[in-house]
């Protein structure tokens, strides 16, 4: 076992995954442009055992309210995954496979694995979150900083969502869905045949983000970069959509992005 940062080619494209660092991708290039955010806190990382915030930080677990760590007062904010320690269960030349075991204060025990495979012209990230004792409510997703600029002109992000999740002023969604509004966002969207984003830099790349899970979060509201997370449910989701993983039905999600040169 190791927590070494593992880069795997294919082609032009290069992706680096450090699972000492949260599992998150670190890096990824094509022909030699880096595509995400650099820096301890950016990449791209692994958003589980949930995504987006939970209200205070409080869940219904059963019949038990379970506190998770305020992370991002007053609530808890993208899991804790994306901070701990992963280890590098075997890589191979296009392909990679870490795993995280859920610890303190996650109230469960279970496995985290995330597998990282690279082709030519796409990149496929893979959760699975299983149980090895009771059910539990879990979300899993990903939080990709894609930089604004490639050297060119800004991004441009084009998406045709179901609907909008209203977002009240503590950054929740209220339960409304309204008919979506231009940005800047910092919101989440239903994509009920599944997430389709498509990412533009002008004269220089496009990006394809898509995944079959139903919710994506998009964030840019910051200059250097801008977010487009799949996830398997809206933020606050552990209390309004409760996804359960069972011993016999694990949560399994997958997102592909996949690149051209314009």
């Amino acid at each position: 076992m190791t927590t070494q940062e593992t880069t795997l080619t294919a082609g032009d494209a290069e992706v680096t995954v450090a699972p000492g660092n949260g599992c998150r991708v670190s890096s990824l290039k094509i022909a030699g442009t880096e595509l995400l955010r650099q820096g301890q806190k950016y990449g791209c990382f692994p958003m589980v055992p949930w995504c987006g915030r939970i209200r205070d930080g409080r869940f219904l677990d059963g019949g038990h309210v379970r506190q998770m760590p305020l992370n991002s007062p007053p609530h808890a904010i993208h899991g804790f995954a994306r901070d701990a320690e992963w280890k590098t269960a075997r890589t191979s030349a296009a392909e990679a496979v870490f795993t995280y075991d859920l610890t303190e204060p996650w109230p469960h025990p279970g496995r985290v694995t995330q597998i990282v495979a690279l082709t030519e012209d796409s990149l496929t990230l893979t959760l699975g979150i299983e149980t090895y004792g009771d059910s539990f409510p879990a979300q899993a997703g990903w939080h990709p900083w894609f930089n604004r600029n490639l050297g060119g002109e800004d991004v441009r992000v084009d998406f045709e969502p179901a609907w909008q999740e209203e977002r009240g002023d503590d950054h929740l969604p209220t339960g409304r869905r309204i008919d979506p509004k231009p940005g800047p966002w910092d919101d989440c969207f239903g994509m009920p045949d599944g997430v389709d984003v498509t990412l533009t830099w002008p004269g220089q790349l496009e990006v394809n983000v898509k995944s079959r899970e139903p919710w994506v979060v998009v964030y840019d509201e910051q200059d250097a970069a801008v977010c487009v997370e799949p996830q398997t449910g809206p933020p606050n989701g552990l209390n309004t959509q409760p996804r359960l993983v069972t011993p016999v039905d694990p949560l399994e999600a997958s997102t592909t992005w996949t690149w051209r040169r314009l």
